[in-house]
């Protein structure tokens, strides 16, 4: 499994979970705190303008361990309604484009599969991430005024 950070400048953080390993909520906050270096490395600006994060309502991220990992860094998270993909900026602009480029192709062992996955995602356009993350605020929009109905249909 690979968790995905990104913002409108590129990707921040490629995690990948080893294979056989299941994601909890200790191991996402190990992966809470990469995040926070990478974004120290990386984008030092929005330590000081404050993370805003979106993830889904998925178990590990809404234990206390993890809520409180989050409020230890000051980060806000962005509300996500359940089962929204429409409003999830990986399920609508990110993971189609991956599949199509990995569709058809077979990897001999899972390092060949993460070098892949390292090089699709360093040599995507920035202007990709920065309309995948501008879509946002007229899909939320949309949501909105749709009462909570899905966007697309």
């Amino acid at each position: 499994m690979a968790t995905v950070f990104w913002d409108a400048k590129g990707v921040i953080l490629l995690d990948i979970l080893p294979q056989g390993q299941c994601i909890n909520a200790a191991r996402y906050c190990s992966t809470l705190d990469r995040l926070k270096e990478a974004i120290r490395r990386k984008r030092p600006g929005l330590l000081r303008r404050g993370v805003v994060l979106q993830h889904d309502n998925a178990t590990p991220h809404s234990p206390n361990l993890t809520l409180q990992r989050l409020q230890r860094y000051g980060w806000e998270i962005l509300p996500q309604p359940a089962h929204s993909p429409d409003l999830a900026p990986s399920d609508f602009h990110l993971f189609g484009p991956l599949r199509r480029h990995l569709g058809g192709m077979a990897f001999e062992t899972e390092d060949d599969l993460i070098s892949e996955l390292r090089n699709w995602f360093g040599n995507i356009d920035v202007d990709f991430f920065r309309v995948g993350i501008n879509s946002l605020l007229s899909r939320w929009q949309k949501c909105i005024d749709l009462h909570g109905d899905y966007v697309e249909k």
